[in-house]
């Protein structure tokens, strides 16, 4: 990949990937460092991205690796000494509804569907948030995870009964 489709790479995809950043992370400081972080390690690897390849994929896989590697440091270091945890942000949401109380029950709905995704395992949540968010196929998904199309339709399936189960109990 040349510097300059590597430019349009980042154009292109970029709000992608950080929204996507976003719900992996949950946290903006590292949602920030995952996001740049992520086309660090594309600029270093650009000989080896091919730009005609779905370069979103291999760029949102980037960013997958790099969150596993980081999750799994943080727990061999949870398990020398805990570390507190930071207060959970709001989620920020905009309505289109006409009354106020039909705006605040809506922004309440997408807020349970949030925390019901956020709940999810890792591995379920990667799937949907690719699958939903970023709109890949299950091809695409198993590609850009390094797994097996059935894998990615059955984690879909399991992920989709958690979140219907979970938001059934909260109505």
């Amino acid at each position: 990949m040349t510097k300059q489709e590597l430019e349009i790479c980042i154009r292109d995809y970029g709000k992608d990937l950080y929204s996507f950043c976003c719900q992996l992370t949950g946290c903006t400081q590292e949602e920030e460092e995952l996001y740049q972080d992520t086309f660090l390690t594309a600029v270093e690897r650009r000989e080896k991205i091919e730009y005609r390849e779905n370069p979103k994929s291999y760029l949102l896989s980037i960013a997958i690796r790099i969150w596993k590697n980081r999750k799994r440091k943080l727990a061999w270091r949870r398990r020398i000494a805990e570390i507190v945890p930071m207060e959970d942000r709001e989620i920020l949401l905009q309505g289109n509804s006409s009354l106020p109380e039909e705006e605040m029950l809506e922004q309440e709905e997408i807020a349970w569907v949030h925390r019901a995704v956020a709940n999810l395992p890792e591995g379920l949540k990667l799937v949907v948030l690719l699958y939903y968010m970023e709109e890949l196929s299950i091809i695409q998904i198993a590609t850009t995870m390094e797994i097996p199309q059935g894998t990615v339709k059955s984690r879909l399936h399991r992920a989709k009964k958690m979140i219907k189960k979970e938001l059934e109990e909260l109505l």
